[in-house]
């Protein structure tokens, strides 16, 4: 059962210290874009560091499974990104989770959203650059690539809410993704650490977007650690890494691998 939410003193978080080195004991949460991956135009654009695959095989093992993956992606997509492994992880922002080999599906999309998908495509159309991200039961919309598709993209999917019950804008680092309410990735976080490999463990995770301070209260509420990867701010994390580069060093000085 999850405590009672912690009042957490927000700092700026360019001060933040280092975290510690990984322990033993551990339950690892790690988000994947900004945290493990630098961020590209395009999502399908994104090249893995060398040897992330290995680290993160290597690191899995050491805490006897209890790594995982907790992303905005879809799971399909994370198993083709890191394979060959096929890690414990949270897709969609927590709508689909993966945990001892058992799957969770994401709900089944409304028609209203392929409707939003076509009209955003036009929109995306008059923006080179500009991307439209169908995951099935989410739609992203990504400006990174085109600044200049912003307003439009946001004024679309604030139209498209009312045809979509039950649904919400998240916004994020240059994206806005349609989504059903309720999981995020804190309640996956806390899913997870109910059950074996991650229960009992001291729960840590990293992230880099203002969606992922849900993570950040649940793990700080278990005890555990708030890492952010850049120096956003807000942010209730207690510790920080600079960016994706920081984040893999860090993670191969705990396996004895050369950073």
């Amino acid at each position: 059962m999850r405590r009672p939410t912690i009042a957490f003193m927000i700092v700026a978080t360019a001060s933040l210290p280092r975290p510690p080195a990984i322990a033993d004991d551990w339950a690892l949460f790690l988000d994947v874009d900004g945290t493990l991956l630098e961020f590209a135009e395009r999502p399908d654009e994104v090249r893995l560091p060398p040897d992330l695959v290995n680290v993160l095989g290597a690191l899995h093992a050491r805490l006897d499974g209890a790594l995982a993956l907790v992303s905005g992606r879809p799971l399909d997509v994370l198993d083709r990104l890191f394979a060959p492994l096929h890690l414990p992880a949270a897709g969609l922002h927590g709508l689909e989770r993966r945990i001892d080999g058992s799957k969770e599906e994401a709900p089944e999309p409304p028609p209203a959203l392929g409707h939003l998908r076509e009209d955003a495509g036009r929109v995306a159309e008059r923006y080179p650059g500009a991307v439209v991200e169908d995951k099935g039961s989410t739609l992203a919309l990504h400006w990174r690539g085109n600044t200049a598709a912003h307003q439009d993209l946001m004024a679309l999917a604030n139209a498209a809410l009312p045809d979509l019950p039950g649904y919400r804008i998240q916004s994020g680092d240059h994206v806005a993704e349609l989504r059903p309410g309720g999981a995020n990735k804190g309640s996956a976080i806390e899913q997870m650490m109910d059950r074996p490999p991650f229960a009992g463990r001291r729960p840590v995770f990293v992230g880099d977007d203002h969606t992922d301070e849900h993570g950040f209260e649940v793990v700080r509420d278990h005890d555990g650690l708030a890492v952010l990867v850049g120096n956003r701010q807000p942010s209730v994390a207690a510790h920080r890494l600079a960016d994706p580069t920081d984040v893999i060093s860090w993670l191969q000085a705990a396996i004895g691998s050369p950073a």
